[in-house]
């Protein structure tokens, strides 16, 4: 598909070109003009220069074209203009057909959209997504297939599924103005039978998504061990060590203070970080990706396993490292001249308009088989209560992100904050716009605050956020 797109760097015309091409090649000296080494300045994508748009959760249920307001369109307008354009894909592309049926469990809802509406996404601008997340296989594997096809069939390229555990972690690659971009997508936030499998000489591999596991210890008093102890009784789970217990896929340990870490899964992590380097020779930019739910001491701080993975992966070659799943915002950090998003939020959030639920949906909730979908959303609100999505403002507040590199490094960082809709009613809300005034300068605001920590000075100028390495 035809997108006009920012170039890369300024603009080099062929008269500019001649004229530095001549300036290389006759360098003055004390004697006669002698040749000097020919630097291929034609060569636009060599240049170390590009310009990348990222976004969140996109949940699209419903077209986006027949929308003209102006602060949707310039939002549509200013991620065209980027070299490129990444959104995670948390929705599954399918028409209900025979090889697509339902899971036994899913993410939540059941996700599914219309076919067509992948070409919806590319219409927006983006051309490469992410798909390994909690709602990967809510339709098995005939769904995540139908939705890779679809997706493929919009021109976008997908990452993060796979036949096999290999295929799952594979980087696909996009050719830009700005170089050949690498992404990678993985996910921690998931059920365990979502999980891709190695493939063995005499056996196949199981098809499913990209994990990154993690462990956590959490700390107890001495008192408290012992409380857990009696509690678990005649239980006697696994002793992980002296002082330990560990059962659930948790450990736990006898300390001072109560309290909890998070270590990223020694072998996801090794190999992860070999196809982030692989990627690396392969590419002129590498973006890792991740859907990530867990977070530390609130929901808007990132795990300490998923710090521990994106520094890992920055170390390793990445240039980007985005985060999404927990449908809020969380920091923005500058490692090693590279920038880690935690969480960019949502970007689309239609999952309230869903069209079909499979029976286990309807009966989670007390319903009876001749309820429909609209009904499904009331009662799980009315549930939910305070926790439900439309009643949280930070699930419809976000930003859609702009890095900036020239001549190889990090130039700046900006963020343009966008509103989702927040109070409207449900055939409304969920669409993106570009927000601005107090509203804007709220959402910026909050996102500096969660981004200090990080060491990452978030300045707000025109009403953007910006970011530049120190």
């Amino acid at each position: 598909m035809n997108k006009p797109r920012r170039p890369a760097a300024s603009a080099v015309t062929a008269a500019s070109w001649v004229t530095a091409t001549v300036a290389t090649l006759l360098v003055p000296t004390d004697g006669p003009l002698v040749a000097a080494p020919v630097r291929e300045q034609a060569f636009e994508d060599a240049r170390g220069s590009i310009s990348v748009a990222l976004a969140g959760d996109a949940i699209i249920t419903r077209a986006m074209r027949p929308y003209r307001e102006p602060e949707f369109l310039a939002l549509r307008d200013l991620i065209m203009e980027q070299t490129t354009a990444f959104v995670n894909l948390e929705v599954l592309f399918h028409d209900y057909e025979d090889d697509v049926i339902p899971a036994a469990s899913s993410g939540g809802t059941y996700m599914r959209a219309h076919p067509e509406l992948a070409r919806e996404l590319a219409w927006l601008g983006f051309d490469m997504v992410s798909f390994a997340n909690n709602h990967t296989m809510d339709y098995g594997v005939g769904g995540a297939r139908r939705t890779r096809k679809a997706a493929e069939a919009a021109g976008l390229a997908i990452a993060g599924f796979g036949e096999n555990l290999a295929a799952a972690r594979a980087p696909v690659y996009v050719d830009t103005p700005g170089g050949r971009v690498a992404l990678i997508s993985i996910a921690s936030t998931f059920a365990d039978a979502m999980r891709a499998g190695h493939q063995r000489p005499d056996h196949r591999g199981r098809p499913g998504l990209s994990p990154i596991r993690y462990e956590t210890v959490v700390t107890l008093t001495p008192d408290q061990m012992a409380g857990l102890g009696s509690a678990l009784g005649a239980y006697r789970p696994q002793m992980a060590g002296r002082g330990s217990i560990s059962f659930g896929g948790v450990t736990f340990v006898e300390g001072d203070a109560p309290g909890f870490t998070t270590t990223p899964h020694e072998g996801d992590l090794a190999e992860i970080i070999e196809v982030v380097k692989e990627a690396r020779r392969q590419a002129t930019w590498v973006i890792v990706t991740s859907h990530t739910h867990e977070g530390a001491e609130s929901r808007d701080v990132p795990a300490d396993f998923i710090v521990t993975a994106a520094r890992a992966f920055i170390d390793a070659g990445a240039d980007i490292f985005v985060g999404h799943g927990p449908h809020i915002l969380r920091a923005v950090e500058i490692y090693n001249g590279r920038p880690i998003f935690y969480s960019l939020a949502n970007f689309i959030f239609q999952n309230e308009t869903v069209e079909l639920q499979p029976h286990d949906n309807y009966a989670n909730f007390g319903l009876d088989p001749f309820d429909h979908p609209g009904r499904f959303q009331d009662t799980r609100i009315d549930q939910m209560g305070a926790g439900s999505f439309p009643a949280g403002k930070g699930f419809w507040e976000s930003v859609l992100a702009t890095v900036h590199f020239e001549d190889g490094a990090l130039f700046e960082v900006r963020l343009h904050p966008i509103t989702l809709g927040f109070g409207m009613e449900r055939p409304v809300r969920g669409r993106p716009m570009l927000v601005g005034g107090d509203r804007g300068r709220e959402i910026l605001e909050g996102l500096a605050d969660l981004s200090r920590p990080f060491r990452a000075n978030l300045v707000v100028e025109d009403g953007i956020g910006v970011i530049r390495p120190n």
